[in-house]
Formats: C-alpha cells, sequence, structure tokens
C-alpha cells in the first residue's frame, strides 16, 4: 500500500445532516466522533456544518444553496477537504468536487484512510487494500481520484498509485488478486484453528476505543499498541492466558467496530473477524465512561449478528469504571446490565472477578468422562485420543479403562464415532464429574 504522510495536520470541514424523525443530539454525537476520526486520520476539523433536511439531495446530498455556502468557506480558508457524515454516491462526490475544487470524502472514506495508516502484517494490508479498491472503484472521478499519489493527506493512504485516467479493468484485476491473496490467508487461519481446537478460545471484541488491546497487554504481557485513538491496533493478536487455578484458555483482540463501518471492510477482514465466529466465548469490551455506551452496545452486538457470531456465549465487560465520576451510574448499570462484570484494565481493578466468570465458562463448557473398552476395540481409544483434551489409559486383563477431559462438543464427537458400532448404553460411563 501506498502511504502519503502529510507534513502538517490538514485542514478539513465536516458536515453532517438531520433528517426526519432522526434526533438531533444523536446527529451532533455522530459529528463528535467525526471528529476523532479525522484527527486520527491527520486531519484538523476548522468548521462543522449541519442541514436540516425533509430529504436528501440527489445531486449533493445536501441543499445546493448549503453546498455552495461551503465551498465558499473552503475556497476563502484554503481548507483541502470536505467530509460527510453520511455516504455519498460517486454523482454527489463528483458533483461537490466540481463545485468546491477540493478533494471530498464521506465517512468511510475516512475510516479506510485509518485501516491503511494502521495496518502492519501482510493480512491486515491485503484486508484494508481489498476494501479500498472495491470502495474507491465506482467513485473514481476524472477531476480527482483519491487513488492517486498526486494528492496527500486524508483519503489518499492505501491500494498503490494510479494515474487519473485509471483503467476499471486493471482495478477489478488487482481485486481479483487481492481476494486470492485472502483465500490463502484463510486457509492459513483454518490449519491455525485447527490447531487450536482443544484449547477453550475466548475472544476480546467491542467499540473501538473500549480497551480490549489493554485488557489483552494486562492478562498476557502481550505488549500490544495501546494509544488513546480509534482503530490504534487492527492486527489479531492470540496468547495463551493460564490462571492461578490451573485452567488455560486462548485470548485473542479483534478490530474495534464503530456506528456505519463499512461494509466492503467488514467482508475483507472476514478472516480475522471469523475467530469471533468461532470463539467459544465472547468478551464484549464497553467503554462504561463514554456517554453513548447503550448506543456502541448495539452497533457491536448488530455486527455480531451480520457476521453470524451472536449465538455464541458472552460476557458484556463494562471497562473504564475508574473513569466514571458519579459511581451511582455504575449501580444503575449493573441492574440493567446483572450478569455484566465492571473493570478497569488500565488500573487493574476487578480482574480476579472477570477471570472467575471466565474459569466458570470453561468449567461448564468441559466434561469428565470414564468408559470401558475392550482392548481389541482400540480404534475407539484413537477416536477419544483425537477429540480429547487429556487422556489417561489403564489396560487391565482385556479391557481397557479410560478416563478424558473434552469440550462438551468434542465429547459429542466421540460419542457420536463410538456408536457407529456400540450404542452409548452399551459404554459403561460414570455421571459427570466437575473439572479440575
Amino acid at each position: 500500500m501506498l502511504e502519503i504522510k502529510p507534513t502538517e495536520l490538514e485542514k478539513v470541514v465536516i458536515v453532517g445532516v438531520v433528517l426526519p424523525r432522526q434526533d438531533k443530539r444523536v446527529v451532533f454525537e455522530h459529528l463528535e466522533e467525526l471528529k476523532l476520526l479525522c484527527k486520527t486520520a491527520g486531519g484538523e476539523v476548522v468548521k462543522t456544518f449541519i442541514q436540516d433536511l425533509k430529504n436528501p439531495n440527489p445531486a449533493y446530498l445536501i441543499g445546493k444553496g448549503k453546498a455552495e455556502e461551503i465551498a465558499q468557506f473552503v475556497q476563502e480558508n484554503n481548507i483541502s477537504a470536505i467530509i460527510f457524515d453520511e455516504e455519498l454516491t460517486p454523482t454527489q462526490i463528483r458533483n461537490l468536487e466540481n463545485l468546491a475544487k477540493c478533494k471530498v470524502l464521506d465517512r468511510a472514506a475516512v475510516i479506510l484512510d485509518i485501516f491503511a495508516s494502521h495496518a502492519r502484517t501482510r493480512e491486515a494490508k491485503t484486508q484494508v487494500e481489498l476494501a479500498q479498491y472495491e470502495y474507491y472503484l465506482p467513485r473514481l472521478t476524472r477531476q480527482w481520484t483519491h487513488l492517486s499519489k498526486q494528492y496527500g493527506g486524508i483519503g489518499t493512504k492505501g491500494p498503490g498509485e494510479t494515474q487519473i485516467e485509471t483503467d476499471r479493468r486493471i482495478i477489478k484485476r488487482k481485486i481479483a488478486t487481492l481476494k486470492h491473496k485472502l483465500e490463502e490467508i484463510d486457509r492459513q487461519r483454518t490449519t491455525q484453528r485447527k490447531q487450536r481446537e482443544k484449547f477453550f478460545k475466548v475472544v476480546l471484541t467491542g467499540y473501538t476505543n473500549a480497551g480490549k488491546s489493554t485488557l489483552l497487554n494486562l492478562l498476557t504481557d502481550a505488549n500490544v499498541l495501546v494509544e488513546d485513538k480509534l482503530f490504534a491496533t487492527l492486527d489479531s493478536t492470540t496468547r495463551l492466558v493460564r490462571t492461578k487455578k490451573g485452567y488455560e484458555f486462548l485470548l485473542s483482540d479483534t478490530v474495534g467496530f464503530i456506528r456505519k463501518l463499512p461494509p466492503n471492510l467488514i467482508a475483507s477482514f472476514r478472516s480475522t473477524l471469523i475467530e469471533i465466529v468461532y470463539a467459544d466465548l465472547i468478551l464484549h469490551i464497553v467503554d462504561a465512561s463514554h456517554p453513548n455506551y447503550d448506543e456502541q452496545i448495539q452497533v457491536v452486538e448488530d455486527t455480531l449478528i451480520d457476521i453470524k457470531a451472536n449465538k455464541n456465549k458472552s460476557i458484556l465487560v463494562f471497562n473504564k469504571i475508574d473513569l466514571i465520576e458519579d459511581k451511582g451510574l455504575i449501580e444503575l448499570l449493573s441492574i440493567k446490565y446483572p450478569d455484566a462484570i465492571f473493570i478497569s484494565a488500565e488500573r487493574g481493578i476487578n480482574i480476579n472477578a472477570l477471570i472467575e466468570r471466565i474459569e466458570k465458562f470453561i468449567e461448564e463448557n468441559y466434561v469428565e468422562k470414564e468408559i470401558i473398552i475392550p482392548q481389541d476395540e482400540t480404534h475407539k481409544l484413537a477416536h477419544i485420543t483425537k477429540y480429547a483434551d487429556t487422556v489417561e489409559s489403564e489396560f487391565f486383563e482385556d479391557m481397557i479403562k479410560v478416563k478424558f477431559k473434552a469440550k462438551k462438543d468434542d465429547y459429542q464427537k466421540i460419542l457420536r464415532l463410538i456408536e457407529n458400532q456400540e450404542h452409548e448404553e452399551d459404554l459403561e460411563l460414570n455421571t459427570d464429574q466437575p473439572v479440575k
């Protein structure tokens, strides 16, 4: 990816619209978040424009008069980009750029730009590059192109340099090549997952900047980058955690979510987000100090539905409780979310309670069994060894006594394989025993 960093903060203006039946307070909150996105991308927001609309204008999204007002401000104040909080069509981008004579971007473009800056591994870079090409392909214009190296700043970091007369067929070939690379990465991920099948898998997810990386570092000494910025880390990190009680689990960090996350970005990050789908337990990390924590929770839950991970077992973890001035809020949250855990990853507050909850989930997810099989049916022992976490076998006379511990799902696989030749009731199975 080509990454062009401006030598100084890029002066930008941001634009929001208020549609009928839309809460103006929510629009202001979204614009505040857009300011943070611009700051993370290297921009300085000089002015914010807001317009109440009955219906979006097909030509400019906003009214033509407001568009001309913004264009005049841009030209008089040496502004290099106009950034809209709403998604723009290719036609709207072209019309606005012709009017204002500067770059015009929407929230999705800024998010993609940040991802391009923060991608470090080959996998993350490939994922972002694919998302950018797919996003920009229908948005190429003759006067401005966000795939060209001739313009610096926000919206220009990413997939290589091209000319304004970019041949769309070349871009499509690049997209096909990147998809092929991601298919290879998917196969590698599948192999890695198979190697980890016997481990209990815990995945951190949540809104961006909720403190996932801080918690990962606290529990694993992973030394993952932690910054008070949106999308500070993109690359998935997995570490083994051993608790004082002797439990083991794999803990993985994932990319944070945000409002209006570009769909093609979610699709491109499939190989990373698939870790959430295969998790035994999801820790949904929430910034308890954020004024709109409830909306952020909903954004994450909606995204989990999109990637089909909403049926996984999960724990709601309210982080940053040390930043809450009104301690009564914690009591209200505990009433509203009775199964939640309240922590501060930064201060190490209540971390033991979180670990104990994870240990409880591990215990509930495993069974210990002891069975007796004939020595001439050692293939059954092979089935057990393949899927069980631990196996102890004792040979005596013509029988084998096998004691094993396995995940509940794997235990069912073992039973099905054994029952191909012999029903479960013909086996001598003891009752479930607690895992230790």
